[in-house]
Formats: structure tokens, sequence, C-alpha cells
């Protein structure tokens, strides 16, 4: 017998008609496209908005690059023009009220001219015309104050020879300032730096603490590399310890063998332990070094150089140690100038009598070639190789010397050009043969009385070696790292020897920044007296 199926079966599932989907699908549609039209709408609420403030701001922009004020102040018609005049009158006045005690209407002027003044600032930042609603009132009562003024018999006339006395004393006081600032900047370029001053106290006191350095400097006195024409000589005097390790330091550090180099330095009786303590202590990389005082030439007295003789008298000593005279320039009355050390240049055959070449080097040059090909060049039987400088026109000899005397314009032309010391090759059996010393000795003892020129080596040097100098290439020696702020980077680069001629040296503070680097180079700032004296 079949059993029979519960009554019980799993209930048919519902479905959603057709047309309840249709509906939900047109709400869904509908939904999206409100969204839609609202955003675009919010969107084209915006733009407008942002579309007007960039305009105010480039139209901002624009009036404020539109508005030159300078132009302003320079232009007729416009009120900022008419304010800086009656600025300008209303000082004169202020002046001349104070000059009659009527310091009342000296101040109420003062006011004015400070709300002018404040206007103007206001007009300046804002970048917008100063209107005539602003303008009205300030020259309204500035006129009124004028008028005032005339009143009191402060006429024009007046007004004017005030203002001539004024300006009179305004360019006597620039005259006065001038001369002053050129004073002080001669006086902190002649001035020893306290490190440098430091550094020479600690050499003297190694060298009476250390008695081998003595026996050392024996030694190298004798040495027959001294006198060994086969190698490079190479001549400095100077007074400046730091300075000549610098010129020494960059001449081994850029030649190919700086053992065949040999340096003559001669400095005078206070810097010469210093000096040699110096070099004595210091590694040179296989050259040989020589330091002597100029006390030890007994040859060079008054009785042989025009120029000790003229130093031991008064006048020539109150001229350049006494500073009495102000009628010439402070760099003419450099005692510097008068130097026997700078004058050495002059005495090298009877300094070197072995020497047949030799390389004289300034203490305020650096070295960035190697220069020992200066010793094989051709000098075509002159004596001097040295770089002209007549490019720029103040290095013709008109400028260094006085054309208007006969002995100078009988024998000289006055466009010459000039050349310069610092680096130059000497030719000294050329020297000899042309007899140098003595036409310098000629020179100088005409100069006697400073009518030829004023001072200096230079000139004395320009008649001296006239017709006896052979040009060199110009990257050889380029000139005015101590005053000339433009010189060429690729000129610099170049150059065999860059020199700091001028009063801005690199050991001072008032040195060229851009081209200090060229010298600290070769400077051994890691040494333990020159950094104790530096930190100190």
């Amino acid at each position: 017998m079949r059993r029979r199926v519960p009554d019980f079966r799993r209930p048919v599932r519902r479905r959603i008609s057709v047309w309840i989907w249709w509906l939900i699908g047109i709400f869904v549609i509908a939904g999206l496209l409100l969204f839609v039209v609202q955003h675009q709408h919010q969107v084209q609420l915006d733009l407008p908005n942002q579309e007007i403030q960039e305009m105010t701001s480039q139209s901002a922009d624009d009036s404020h690059a539109s508005l030159n004020f300078t132009e302003e102040l320079l232009s007729t018609t416009s009120f900022a023009r008419q304010l800086n005049d009656q600025i300008t009158l209303a000082k004169a006045y202020v002046i001349i009220a104070k000059e009659h005690s009527n310091l009342q209407l000296a101040w109420e002027l003062s006011s004015q001219i400070r709300n002018c003044q404040r206007l103007l600032s206001q007009a300046a930042v804002r970048a917008k015309p100063i209107t005539i609603e602003e303008a009205h009132p300030i020259v309204s009562r500035l006129s009124h104050l004028m008028y005032k003024a005339q009143d009191s018999h402060y006429d024009i006339s007046t007004t004017i020879v005030t203002l001539k006395k004024h300006a009179q004393a305004l360019e006597e006081r620039a005259h006065a300032a001038t001369a002053q600032g050129a004073e002080f900047a001669q006086l902190a370029a002649e001035s020893m730096p306290k490190a440098l001053h430091c550094l020479n106290i600690k050499l003297t006191e190694e060298w009476f603490r250390n008695p081998s350095l003595k026996t050392l400097s024996e030694e190298q006195r004798n040495s027959p590399r001294l006198v060994d024409n086969n190698l490079y000589h190479f001549c400095i005097f100077s007074d400046n310890v730091l300075a000549t390790s610098a010129v020494v330091n960059s001449t081994i550090s850029n030649a190919e063998h700086p053992q065949q180099l040999v340096f003559h330095i001669v400095t005078d009786r206070v810097n010469y332990k210093p000096m040699l303590t110096w070099f004595l202590t210091n590694d040179c990389k296989g050259c040989t070094v020589n330091v002597r005082n100029i006390e030890e030439f007994s040859w060079l007295n008054a009785s042989y150089s025009p120029l000790i003789k003229q130093l031991l008298d008064k006048e020539t000593k109150a001229y350049y140690f006494g500073g009495k005279d102000q009628n010439d320039e402070a760099k003419f009355r450099n005692p510097k100038f008068v130097s026997l050390l700078n004058h050495l240049r002059f005495y090298l055959p009877e300094i070197h009598p072995s020497l047949e070449k030799v390389v004289l080097l300034d203490d305020d040059v650096v070295v960035q070639k190697d220069l020992t090909v200066l010793f094989s060049l051709d000098l075509h039987g002159n004596v001097n190789g040295a770089v002209e400088t007549c490019l720029e026109g103040f290095h013709r000899f008109y400028r260094y010397l006085n054309f208007s005397d006969t002995r100078i314009s009988a024998k000289f032309d006055p466009q010459a050009c000039g050349w310069a010391f610092g680096m130059n090759i000497f030719d000294l059996i050329a020297w000899k043969r042309a007899n140098v010393t003595s036409r310098y000795h000629n020179w100088q003892e005409q100069n006697a009385d400073r009518m030829l020129w004023k001072t200096g080596t230079l000139p004395a040097g320009l008649l001296t070696f006239y017709g006896l100098v052979e040009p060199l290439d110009r990257r050889w020696h380029v000139l005015g790292l101590g005053y000339d702020l433009e010189i060429d980077d690729r000129l610099i680069e170049s150059a065999a020897v860059v020199h700091f001629n001028g009063n801005m040296k690199p050991w001072l503070k008032l040195a060229i920044s851009r081209y200090r680097h060229l010298w600290e180079r070769y400077v051994n700032f890691a040494h333990p007296y020159l950094k104790d004296c530096i930190m100190h």
C-alpha cells in the first residue's frame, strides 16, 4: 500500500512585478539627473565669482605695475611733482626762518613737510597716484605758510642767496668727507693686521727658543744652489711674512719641478727673524729659500744711493713721515713708496752679482702657472720683460710723469705705453751692459724736488727702463684684484700671475671677497701659530 505524501510543501516565492522594477529605475534615473543639474548650476555660480576675483587681482597688479612713481615725480602735471617742489621750497624757508629766529614758522613748515612726505610715501606704497582731494589741503596749508614767510621779507633773492651758501657748504663737506675717506682707506692699507703682528711675535719667540734654527740658517746661506744659474731664481722684497709665504707656496705648487726653484727674500731688521723662522720650519717641497736682512748690504748708503741721501733730508722726512703737506693725495705721501725694500728692485745686479736671470715677484701676487717658462723667453736684448698696461688710457706715460717739465717732454712720448711691476723677468747681463742702475740714480737725483713725478717706483721704472722693455703676453700678469670689482673670470683663470695691486689686499678685511679665495688657498691656515693668532 502506498504511503501518502505529507501535505506540507515549501511555499512558492512570489516574484516582484515587472512594473515595480520599471518604477524603481525611473526614480534612480531622475535622482541622477537632478544631481547633475544641481552640480552644474553650482559650478556656474562659482565661476563668475572666481573670474571676478582674478580680474580684480589682475587689475590691482596691472595698476601696481603701470604706476612708475619715479615718472610720477618727474611729470609736470602730477600732484606728486607739485608736492615734491613744495617740500624743496619749504625746506629753504625753514632754514631762513631758523636763521631769523622765527622758530614758530620753522616748526609749522616742518610739520607740513612731514605731512607731505607721509602722503608721498603712502602713494608709493599703494602704487596709486595722488588725487586732488588728498593734495589740496596740504598744498593750501604750505602755500599759506610760504606767503606768511614772504610777508616776513623772506623774498626769493634771500632764498637764492641762502640756498647758494648752503650748497657751497654741502659741497665743502662732501669734499672733506671724500678726502677723509681716502685717508682712512690709506691708513687701513698701510696698517698691519693684528693677526700678522701676532704671527711675527710667535715666530720671533720660536727663533730664540730653538737654537738649531740659527745653525740651519747658516748652512742654507752657504748653499751653492744660491749662485747656480742652472736653477730658477726668484726675488721677493717684503716685510710681510704671510704674504711672502703665499707667493712662495703658490709658485712651488704650480711648478713642475719645485726642487729646481730658488727664492731670494730680502726683508727689514724687524721682520728678519720671523721671516727666517717661518721658512726654516715649513716644508717648501725641496726648493731653496734664502732670507736676508737689508742691513747686510753695506754698499747701500747715502754716498751710493740718491734715495737714501734724500731720505736724510728734513723736508723729505716731513713730507713722507710727518704728514704736514696736505695738498697732495694721501697715497703720494705713503712712506711705503720710499721704502728701501721697494727700491731694491733697481739694485738686482748688486744683490745677486753671480746670477744671469731672475724673476721679480711682489708680495701681493698669486702664481697660478709654472713660471719657469719665463727663463727661456727671448727678450731680444732687452733688460726687462713685463706686461704692458696701455689697454686703459690712464696707464700711459702722461698719467705718471710731469710733461710740463722739459726734462721729461724733450725725451719721452706722453702716449708711450706703461707697464707693470709685480711679475718681471730681468736679464742681469743686459742690465749691466746698459748700466741701468746708473740711469736710475740719474733720474732719482733729478727728482729730488719731486717735480718730475710725485713718488713710487713705477714712474722711476718707466724712465729707467725706457727702450729696454720686452712686452709679454697679457696672460702672464693680470692686475687690478686690489681695486677692480669687474675683472673677467676667464682672464683670471688664464693668468699665470694675478696681482692684488691697490689698497684692498687679500690679507686685509677690506679685501674684495670675490678674489680672496685665490690667495687663501695658498695660505697654511692649519699652522698652529697662524691658527692661534686668527682665533684670538
